[in-house]
């Protein structure tokens, strides 16, 4: 079991202490704090230690708690912070604003307290006087051009009109509120920074090591982001670059994979930058020949040999050719993909899970032409393929994890050269016609979804949607209309052939029940506020076009060929025995 130093401490017992030493690590964030947050701190710390406006009305014995602060001593013997870096930061700057503007004070309290900040901002030696050339903290985040200023402003006290950053922004702020305290509360003016000193709390947590440090940052932070698994090898990637002459031109070529993945991909909980690097991950493991179905953690996979995937050249470039290529799905860029791919990947969008983002990366990766192409008919067959295995395979084996024993295998398959046919997965024909028959495909299914998306794109005349639109699953014999006409057999109203992808701005109203009220919104004719768009959904309009009602057999019909049509679909591709 790791050990853990864990002691409470107020901001002078942890800052002046003479071994404290900082460092904000190049694998953080930049600064991110700004007045909002500044603001809060300084009515905190202002309630607390002049309660009522009235210094005279605090309790020795009252503490503020500020929060956690997770530390590790690396190699070097600094602590290096996993989590506080924003508070740590945002204290001295406070600190050394109140040193700055309590320079020409020569009351005794004032007089004290400097020494006190001065023990808390620089180091110093035996006799407590403060080399003003060594701050207690530092900054060598990879990312962040203004850390320079932040060292600047707490060694000068300055921040001239020239510092643009956040550092300065927030320097000047506690300026100003200083200067409003003592022009109203003069008096008070050495208590407030004393209390903060003496009286404010924070729990550094020391742990033995980077991995621990992380896993405790990871249980306690409920409020800022963690660091992600992408901070870490940014980190590693920024000292091999570094060695090699090429600092500046790893960190322009970091950012542009920030951006990137953050235009690219949803992640709502790890950084876009860690589903990149998860993505290039299965790529390695195919080249591995690795088809074991247990995935190792992302910063385990990429640690090995002390990093060995991370310390060569190839290993960036190739995470940018990537990112670019699923910047181009994502946008559906008709100068790099046909209609007819893009069609596909709009489908595959909607897969009953996302493994084949992992099975498109490992095909475009080793199949890329020298300008980052795909041939053509390869990639379609492939991406065929792909869908009619991964939508018939989660209905005939459900479970979230059932899909990686075939698709690893294929993974390494691809790497081998050989193509992608599922050999050893094929499915019995009347077996997957029976269960398809008799599932249930509810709306909560994602297979449902997945099953309709497919169907639209059968229609010949249906158009590439856009990946940012929005779809309900519509029921085209309204759930509405089954209670006033009810079906002979009313499960009929939850098959397939009853259900469509439709826009969700058009909002069709549950009175609207009736076929004839449908068609009207299927062709724009009605609708709300705004201007009226028909839907882009093909089928439907052909519909709308077409027929005077939907009845209980079109419902049955259109489930039968929906059925067949997937079962010759699979045929098509060689998926069946």
């Amino acid at each position: 079991m790791s050990k853990l130093n864990i002691d409470q401490k107020t901001i002078k017992g942890l800052f002046a202490d003479k071994k404290t030493d900082f460092l904000i690590p190049d694998y953080q964030r930049p600064y991110a704090w700004g007045e909002t947050e500044c603001q809060t701190l300084w009515d905190d710390i202002f309630t607390f230690a002049i309660p009522e406006d009235d210094a005279t009305k605090f309790r020795q014995d009252e503490e503020y708690f500020l929060g956690p602060i997770v530390t590790f001593k690396n190699g070097s013997g600094k602590q290096e912070i996993i989590d506080g870096q924003q508070r740590l930061t945002t204290l001295m700057l406070l600190l050394r604003a109140f040193y700055e503007r309590s320079g020409m004070m020569q009351d005794k309290g004032t007089k004290s307290m400097r020494k006190m900040i001065e023990q808390c901002v620089w180091k110093t030696n035996e006799f407590d006087e403060p080399n003003k050339d060594a701050l207690k903290i530092d900054s060598e985040v990879a990312t962040d051009d203004d850390k320079e200023e932040f060292l600047d402003i707490l060694k000068d006290g300055v921040a001239p009109n020239n510092f643009k950053s956040r550092y300065a922004e927030n320097y000047r702020f506690f300026q100003k509120k200083i200067d409003d305290f003592l022009a109203n509360y003069p008096t008070f003016f050495p208590y407030l920074p004393i209390r903060v000193l003496g009286n404010c709390i924070l729990l550094p947590i020391e742990a033995e090591n980077q991995d621990t440090a992380l896993r405790i940052f990871s249980t306690l932070n409920d409020r800022g982001k963690p660091l992600s698994d992408a901070d870490i090898f940014k980190a590693e990637f920024y000292k091999y670059y570094s060695k090699n002459g090429k600092k500046e031109d790893f960190i322009e070529r970091w950012r542009e994979l920030e951006c990137l993945s953050s235009l690219t991909f949803n992640s709502s909980k790890d950084s876009p930058l860690d589903e990149l690097f998860t993505l290039y991950m299965y790529f390695l493991r195919a080249k591995q020949g690795n088809t074991n179905t247990t995935t190792e953690a992302l910063r385990k996979f990429y640690e090995k040999d002390t990093y060995k995937a991370l310390k060569n050249e190839t290993t960036l470039d190739e995470l940018e050719i990537l990112i670019k290529f699923w910047y181009d799905v994502k946008n559906q860029d008709l100068n790099r993909f046909s209609d007819k791919v893009l069609q596909l990947l709009f489908v595959l969008n909607y897969a009953p899970n996302g493994m084949w983002y992992y099975f498109v990366s490992v095909y475009f990766m080793h199949n890329k032409q020298s300008d980052g192409s795909l041939e053509e008919n390869a990639f379609l067959k492939f991406l065929e393929r792909t869908i009619g295995f991964i939508w018939a395979y989660a209905l005939t084996n459900p479970g979230v994890n059932a899909l990686r024993t075939p698709i690893y295998r294929e993974m390494v398959n691809l790497i081998n050269d050989k193509e992608v046919t599922f050999s050893d997965f094929k499915f019995e024909r009347d077996n997957l016609e029976n269960i398809i028959k008799s599932y249930r495909f509810l709306n909560q299914r994602q297979i449902t979804r997945s099953m309709i998306t497919w169907w639209a794109y059968q229609h010949n005349q249906q158009v590439l949607l856009p990946l940012e639109s929005k779809f309900d699953i519509e029921h085209i014999y309204a759930r509405n209309r089954v209670k006033n006409e009810p079906l002979k057999d009313g499960w009929n109203a939850e098959l397939l052939g009853n259900k469509s992808l439709l826009e969700q701005r058009i909002n069709i109203r549950a009175s609207d029940y009736r076929f004839t009220d449908k068609v009207k919104y299927y062709k724009g004719l009605q609708g709300g506020k705004g201007e009226r768009k028909q839907t882009c959904i093909s089928e439907l309009l052909a519909m709308a076009n077409e027929k005077n009602d939907f009845t209980e057999d079109d419902i049955l019909n259109r489930n039968e060929a929906i059925i067949k049509g997937f079962i010759a679909y699979l045929d098509q591709n060689g998926l069946l025995k």
